[in-house]
């Protein structure tokens, strides 16, 4: 795919490879604070099948990925595993593509939940949480986070509460939850969604899911390609912020920090997809930046002092279009042992899982 294509090539679940796996529990593991810089980088997982947005978490032996519903699916949260973090399969079961929620709460618009960008944790208490986006029945121009929780890795997962997670609706919603345990104490990162409001950036206008505004879709290859960029100015905030939770990772505990927000034309207007790690006295936060349809995205990072910030950005991004051949990277998650990251970039079959290894030493994050 040609670097700065305008392409986002969404392939349908049919074409994933399957493949058994057993629910898993044990023990929640430490929270770490270990070095980070990418080491290696190996992929497309899964034979370059569509996976996008992952998230990254081991239990036991296994490596388990949890990704965006796709086009023509109807699995809402499907999972991948490995045993090795490179030789990667779709989990199924005896209904086919397993889906770690297949009920979804009654805020969500069942007509079309565009479940969004998971991330699962291991509380404290053994069981799991998993925050997701999904479009809200109030309002199908944007997007709420949501919370749900199983007493398995594999799921089913159980939305909790009748309402959201969060959900700031006058600014345009929200998407990219993000868990980390920074040694006992618990957060939350998310991106403010305030482009689905109609301004800023490629990804304005209500968003790429509604294709009649700027977007074709090809059925044949299953493919969407912008048709115009009807972004009206100026740019609004997108910010990333940091809720604190309690163990149970569903209370507030806390006043909520704006740890970023875009710098209008240099981030196409959209900061999202955090991630944190932390090394020594230095806490790292993965994001990306751009809109996911095309080469503008990309995988950055920002370093602080504190968890809370502020943040400084590093000079340029951890990878962008035409870093080892990648097309649009993005939506990156580091596992919380801060050594194992996950992202997605655009394969001839879609959004495709890449896997790296990372070691990050005096707040400096580059490659190996």
């Amino acid at each position: 795919m040609h670097a700065l294509s305008l392409v986002a090539a969404l392939a349908s679940a049919s074409s994933w490879l399957t493949a058994a796996a057993l629910p898993i529990t044990s023990s929640p593991p430490a929270s770490s604070k270990s070095t980070l810089i990418t080491k290696r980088e190996a992929g497309p997982a899964i034979g370059g099948a569509n996976f996008p947005d992952p998230c990254i978490l081991k239990v036991g032996s296994t490596w388990y990925s949890f990704a965006t519903r796709t086009i023509g699916s109807n699995v809402h949260i499907p999972v991948a595993s490995s045993t090795d973090f490179t030789n990667w399969q779709t989990v199924s079961d005896g209904n086919g593509q397993h889906d770690a929620l297949p009920n979804l709460p009654s805020w969500v618009d069942a007509d079309s939940p565009n479940t969004w960008a998971p991330d699962v944790n291991h509380l404290d208490d053994g069981t799991f949480v998993m925050y997701y986006a999904a479009t809200s029945k109030s309002n199908t121009a944007q997007h709420c986070i949501g919370a749900a929780k199983s007493d398995s890795i594999l799921g089913p997962y159980t939305p909790v509460g009748d309402g959201p997670f969060v959900c700031p609706s006058s600014q345009g919603g929200a998407i990219d939850a993000s868990g980390y345990n920074d040694n006992g104490k618990r957060y939350v990162a998310y991106k403010v969604d305030g482009n689905s409001q109609g301004h800023g950036g490629a990804c304005g206008n209500d968003g790429w899911w509604h294709p009649p505004l700027y977007m074709k879709e090809d059925h044949g290859s299953t493919k969407l390609t912008r048709v115009g960029n009807q972004t009206v100015a100026p740019y609004v905030p997108t910010p990333i912020i940091l809720q604190p939770v309690a163990s149970d990772g569903v209370t507030f505990d806390g006043g909520a920090t704006q740890l970023l927000d875009n710098n209008g034309a240099s981030d196409t207007g959209i900061v999202e997809a955090p991630s944190l790690g932390h090394s020594g006295n230095t806490y790292v936060l993965f994001f990306s930046s751009g809109c996911f349809v095309d080469g503008s995205y990309t995988v950055n990072y920002a370093t602080s002092s504190s968890i809370t910030g502020p943040y400084t950005r590093a000079s340029r991004p951890l990878y962008k279009t035409g870093d080892r051949g990648l097309t649009a990277p993005g939506g990156a998650d580091l596992d919380h042992d801060g050594q194992h990251l996950v992202f997605h970039a655009n394969s001839g079959n879609g959004r495709a899982l890449y896997t790296t290894t990372v070691d990050v030493s005096g707040g400096n994050v580059k490659e190996a």
